[in-house]
């Protein structure tokens, strides 16, 4: 068996990591701090930590998983359109291989959607507060679309490294710049600081916003497959998530500390320095228009499997890429926020792709491969072989992981639909055509930018160091900005 397989022209330890800190941190980087208002300080930080170690952990679970089936299956050593429901295919069968595949898709077309509505929002936020022009969310959503399409071509990741290095560059910068931010506005809106009573559905749904944070686990396969040293990408796992945490846990502190239940949906509008917001939206919009490019390669691969398609670029490619990027672009076109979306997305998809699926098939996988090593019949795993194959320390970490994942993950799914359901939505874009209700709504939200550039501080989110007249109007902002954690 080789052990050792070697791609002579795939990525460094180094590149593979920065690969996953910029598939991996972003959308969640901002939303973080809203997440921790809901939860406290200490809790949120022990979740934070918590969930660091824990997808870490089966990040390793998932390398491991790869390289026992290149291991034991030599067809995976040449380029693999779909690496995790391959992982599904030899550790549970064909029937469950398809149901990864449906998952995976559902993920990754819920975080791209989440990634362009975001993009969009900051698109807009930015050019209002540095233009005082307002070009509508719903027009910011296809320029994204058209801006990221170009990025979304190359075969695979190793294809356009420089673009997830230029998202961990940016994705560095801004975490500096927020935390300068909150630092400059500390003694103005700490004074005055509000935190909200505890509220069990919000808290619940802090979960699906950690798990969005971390979990950029449906990718890793695909960045592993395209390591000069597959059998390497646990170190680029370890590397990266230490990245992440040191990312995320001053920023989800400072946003806590010092703007409390001021924070909208993103931290970005709260800071009162105009050309630090600028700056962090510009650099935010990039790193989540170049992550997209990761996010979309999943989908793109697998929508060309499912047509046979040729892995050499042609008008084919064009075309089928084409269509995925119009299919999320309609949906992103149908919802309001990112807020809600991204916890339900977070607490369900993510948490099974992220928690759940790598320990099933590493127990599975794992057995397989003692089984072939005794020259056993290994086609049928039972729970019991399972059991009797597996290190019991490891055995019991991951039925732990496992209990928190699903409690965690239906709790925080079931108060994400919830709060959808009950939430008082804008219209889809299209439908401001021909509904008179729905260009009220668009009105509403043309007039949250004729009150101010900034998220102000405060319980009533009218405080600033420039005066109240720079706030954005508070209760336009509730309605368009209505999230995850309000």
């Amino acid at each position: 068996m080789d052990q050792r397989h070697i791609n002579e022209k795939g990525m460094s330890i180094l590149v593979t990591a920065l690969f996953i800190v910029g598939e991996t941190a972003g959308g969640g980087l901002i939303a973080l701090p809203t997440a921790i208002v809901s939860t406290g300080a200490v809790t949120g930080a022990f979740l934070l930590f918590l969930a660091a170690i824990i997808c870490t952990y089966t990040g390793t679970l998932l390398a491991e998983n790869w390289i026992i089936l290149q291991e034991l299956y030599p067809e995976y050593r040449d380029h693999c359109r779909k690496p995790y429901p391959a992982m599904g295919l030899r550790a549970i069968g064909p029937k469950f291989a398809h149901f990864v595949s449906a998952i995976l898709q559902v993920t990754q077309f819920g975080t791209a959607v989440v990634f362009v509505l975001l993009a969009a929002k900051n698109g807009e936020n930015m050019l209002h507060a540095n233009f005082g022009t307002h070009v509508s969310f719903c027009y910011m959503i296809l320029i994204v679309g058209l801006l990221v399409f170009p990025f979304t071509l190359p075969k695979s990741p190793k294809d356009f490294w420089y673009a997830v290095v230029a998202a961990m560059i940016s994705t560095t910068v801004s975490v500096v710049l927020i935390i300068i931010g909150s630092v400059k506005d500390y003694e103005v809106c700490n004074k005055d600081v509000f935190y909200p009573p505890f509220n069990l559905p919000k808290t619940l749904m802090s979960f699906g916003t950690i798990m969005f944070s971390y979990g950029g686990h449906c990718a890793f396969p695909t960045i592993q497959h395209d390591m000069k040293k597959p059998h390497h990408f646990s170190r680029s796992v370890i590397i990266a998530f230490i990245i992440i945490f040191i990312f995320y846990l001053p920023v989800s502190m400072s946003g806590y500390f010092v703007y409390g239940s001021s924070l909208t949906d993103s931290i970005i509008p709260s800071i009162q320095n105009i050309n630090i917001q600028t700056t962090v939206n510009l650099l935010i919009s990039l790193h989540v228009s170049l992550a997209l490019t990761i996010t979309f390669n999943p989908l793109n691969q697998e929508f060309e499997e499912v047509l046979n398609m040729s892995h050499d670029f042609g008008w084919q490619r064009i075309v089928s890429r084409a269509l995925v990027m119009i299919s999320v672009v309609f949906v992103a076109e149908s919802v309001p926020n990112f807020g809600v979306l991204l916890d339900l997305v977070g607490g369900s998809t993510i948490t099974l792709m992220a928690l759940v699926l790598p320990i099933l098939f590493n127990l599975s996988l794992t057995t397989i491969r003692k089984k072939r090593e005794n020259k056993e019949e290994e086609e049928k795993i039972s729970i019991k072989e399972i059991f009797q194959n597996s290190d019991k320390i490891k055995l019991l970490a991951n039925i732990l992981i496992l209990v928190f994942a699903t409690l965690g993950g239906v709790a925080a799914t079931v108060s994400a639909m919830q709060t959808m359901l009950q939430s008082e939505f804008s219209a889809p874009c299209y439908a401001k055509l021909w509904s008179e209700e729905a260009q009220l709504l668009e009105q509403q939200r043309q007039m949250t930018f004729e009150h101010g550039k900034i998220a102000c501080c405060g319980m009533f989110r009218n405080i600033s160091a420039m005066g109240s007249e720079v706030c954005l109007n508070s209760a336009s902002l509730t309605k368009v900005g209505a999230g995850s954690h309000g």
